[in-house]
C-alpha cells in the first residue's frame, strides 16, 4: 500500500488510486479518451472553467477563470482567464486553448474526431484574438444549450501551442478562422493523435503539459501513472505530493498489493494468487455505491449494420436477453433500468422508468425465434477484458439466447475499444452506452447525444430522425413538462428500433483507507479523483 510504504521510504508518501479507466491518451475529448474514462485520472491535471462534483453537479473553477452570461439576443457567455493561469511550461493559458476546444468539438471543422459535439455544435461564434485572456462565446439563435456551464470544463482545454507547434503554424486561431484547409488538417491530426500515451515510453514534459495542481511524472505498465505536484500551479498547493493512478486493465501481476483510494466497477478485479478481490483492495475500505444515486447504467449497445442491419434482428436479440435475471444476479440491489440517458439519480427519469421497455423486461424466447426466422444469427459481444462480472453476464446472455437459436460469442479482450463496435464486434457492454469506466453527470443533456444520428457518441450509429430531433430539442428545453414529453418520445422510439438494451445502474465499488482524509467518492464520469488535490495522508 502506497501510503505506508511511502512513509517508510526516503521519498514522499504516495497515494495508490485504483480506477477502471485506461490511460491511452491525454485527450479526454477524443472517442478513445472518453470511452477509456481518462478524465478519472486527469481532472486535476487539466482543469477547465468547471468540474463535476461528487453528485455530478457542475462547479465553477475560478482558478482557471470565470464564465459570465452577458445580455444578448441569444445565449452569450464571456470567458475571462485568470491572469495567473499558465501551463507547466510557463506558457499562458489563453483563449486560443478555448477556441481549439470549440473547433475540435463543434463538428463544423473537418478532420477532428471528438467524442461528441453536444453543446459545442450550438455555438455560432467564438470571439477570440490569438493570445488574449478573454473570449466571448455566442450560441446560435434558439440554441441556448441548457448545460452550457459544463462546456469548456475539466479535460477540454488542451495546450493549443503544442498543437500549433506540431502543425507548424504560429497559432491555431488564425488558420481555423480562415478555414486554411492544409493547416486545418495538420491541426486536427495533432489534436486527434498528438496526445497518445504509451506506458513504458518516457513522458515528454514539453507535450503533456499540466494546467492544474498535478502534472504527469511517469507512466509505465508496472509502475502506474505517477502524478506529482505541479510547481507552476498558482492555486492552493496539492495536499499530497504524489498520487499513483492504477488501472484495472493492467495485468493483475502488475498491480501493487493494495490501494488507498478505489473507484471501480464491480467485478473489475478478480480473485488471484489465493486472494479475494476484496482483500486485494485493502487497506481501502470499499463499499458498493448507492444505486439510487447512480449516474451510470450498464447497457448493451448494438451496431446497426452487419448482422443487426435489420431492426428485426436487433429485436430478436433483445427478446432473448434475460434483463430480469441479469438485474437480480449482477445488479447488486439495483432496480431494472429502462432508459439510456436518464439515470437513477435523476428524479424525473426515476418517476417514468417503468413506462419503457415493457416488452423486453424478461426473455421471450418464442418471440426471439419468430423474429429471427430461418436466418442464422451470431452475435459477437465484447466488453473490457479482465472484467469478471461482464464475462459472467455475457455467459448468461449466451445461454439464454442459445435456446432461441441465437449464438452469442464472447470476443472481449484487454485491448477492446469502443471503436471495435461495427467492425469486429456486434454488441458491446458499456456504462451508459459510451464508456468502460465511470460515466454520467447530474445533467443528462450530453449523454442524450448517444442517440443522435451522426454524433460520435452514437457509437452504434442508430439513426431515427424523430429521435435526433428530440435530442436537439431536449438540449435546450428547460421546462420539465417539455423535457418529459421529449424523454418519452426518444425512449419509446429507441426501444422500437432497439438502439441498445439498458440493464441496471452500474454497480461501482468505492472507498478509501482510514489513513486518508478529504476523499469524497463521486457518481460522475470524473470519478473520485475530482478533488484529488485535497486528499490528505495521515502519517500516524
Amino acid at each position: 500500500m502506497g501510503v505506508v510504504s511511502g512513509c517508510g521510504d526516503a521519498g514522499p508518501p504516495t497515494v495508490n488510486y485504483l480506477v477502471d479507466a485506461r490511460f491511452s491518451t491525454y485527450n479526454a475529448n477524443s472517442v478513445t479518451g472518453n470511452s477509456d474514462g481518462v478524465l478519472m485520472a486527469f481532472t486535476r491535471v487539466l482543469p477547465g472553467f468547471s468540474f463535476l462534483g461528487s453528485s455530478g453537479q457542475v462547479i465553477p473553477d475560478h482558478d482557471i477563470g470565470t464564465a459570465t452570461q452577458v445580455p444578448g439576443p441569444s445565449l452569450t457567455v464571456r470567458y475571462d482567464f485568470n491572469p495567473k493561469a499558465v501551463f507547466s511550461d510557463g506558457h499562458a493559458i489563453t483563449c486560443d486553448d478555448l477556441y481549439l476546444s470549440w473547433a475540435a468539438q463543434s463538428g463544423r471543422f473537418g478532420g477532428f474526431a471528438p467524442a461528441t459535439t453536444a453543446g459545442y455544435r450550438d455555438i455560432a461564434d467564438v470571439a477570440c484574438t490569438a493570445g488574449a485572456r478573454t473570449a466571448t462565446v455566442t450560441f446560435a439563435k434558439g440554441r441556448d444549450y441548457r448545460d452550457w456551464l459544463g462546456l469548456f470544463g475539466a479535460g477540454t482545454l488542451l495546450p493549443s501551442h503544442v498543437v500549433a507547434r506540431d502543425a507548424g503554424v504560429p497559432d491555431v486561431v488564425g488558420p481555423l478562422r480562415a478555414n486554411n484547409r492544409a493547416a486545418l488538417a495538420k491541426i486536427a491530426t495533432a489534436w486527434n493523435t498528438g496526445f497518445t500515451l504509451r506506458p513504458g515510453s518516457p513522458v515528454d514534459a514539453a507535450r503533456f503539459l499540466s494546467s492544474g495542481p498535478y502534472v504527469i511524472d511517469s507512466l509505465s505498465a508496472t509502475g502506474g501513472l505517477v502524478l506529482k505536484r505541479n510547481d507552476k500551479w498558482w492555486g492552493d498547493q496539492a495536499a499530497t505530493e504524489r498520487v499513483t493512478v492504477w488501472s484495472t486493465s493492467s495485468k493483475p501481476t502488475d498491480l501493487p498489493g493494495g490501494f488507498d483510494v478505489v473507484d471501480i466497477a464491480d467485478g473489475s478485479v478478480a480473485d488471484r494468487d489465493g486472494r479475494s478481490a476484496a482483500d486485494q483492495l485493502k487497506p481501502a475500505q470499499v463499499t458498493l455505491a448507492d444505486p439510487r444515486r447512480a449516474l451510470g447504467v450498464d447497457e448493451i449497445v448494438l451496431r446497426t449494420s452487419g448482422v443487426f442491419a435489420d431492426p428485426a434482428a436487433r429485436q430478436a436479440f433483445a427478446s432473448c436477453v434475460p434483463r430480469d435475471v441479469l438485474t437480480r444476479q449482477f445488479g447488486r440491489g439495483a432496480q431494472q433500468w429502462n432508459q439510456r440517458f436518464g439515470a437513477p439519480a435523476d428524479t424525473l427519469a426515476a418517476a417514468v422508468n417503468g413506462e419503457f421497455g415493457r416488452r423486453y423486461q424478461r426473455a421471450d424466447l418464442a418471440r426471439a425465434r419468430e423474429l429471427k426466422g430461418d436466418r442464422p444469427l451470431t452475435v459477437r459481444m465484447a466488453y473490457r477484458g479482465r472484467d469478471a462480472r461482464s464475462k459472467a453476464m455475457v455467459a448468461v446472455i449466451a445461454d439464454s439466447c442459445k435456446q432461441a437459436g441465437i449464438t452469442v460469442s464472447d470476443t472481449a479482450s484487454p485491448t477492446t475499444t469502443a471503436t471495435d463496435l461495427g467492425r469486429s464486434v456486434d454488441a458491446m457492454l458499456l456504462s451508459s452506452g459510451v464508456s468502460f469506466a465511470a460515466t454520467g453527470a447530474f445533467d443528462p443533456t450530453r449523454s442524450s447525444y448517444q442517440l443522435r444520428g451522426g454524433d460520435p457518441l452514437n457509437i452504434g450509429d442508430f439513426r431515427d430522425p424523430a429521435v435526433s430531433d428530440g435530442v436537439d430539442q431536449l438540449a435546450v428545453a428547460t421546462n420539465s413538462e417539455d423535457r418529459l414529453r421529449l424523454i418519452r418520445l426518444i425512449e419509446n422510439a429507441a426501444w422500437q428500433g432497439v438502439a441498445s438494451i439498458p440493464l441496471f445502474a452500474t454497480p461501482r465499488q468505492q472507498g478509501f483507507a482510514a489513513s486518508m482524509g478529504n476523499v469524497v467518492p463521486s457518481a460522475a464520469r470524473s470519478g473520485t479523483g475530482w478533488n484529488m488535490d485535497r486528499w490528505k495522508v495521515s502519517t500516524k
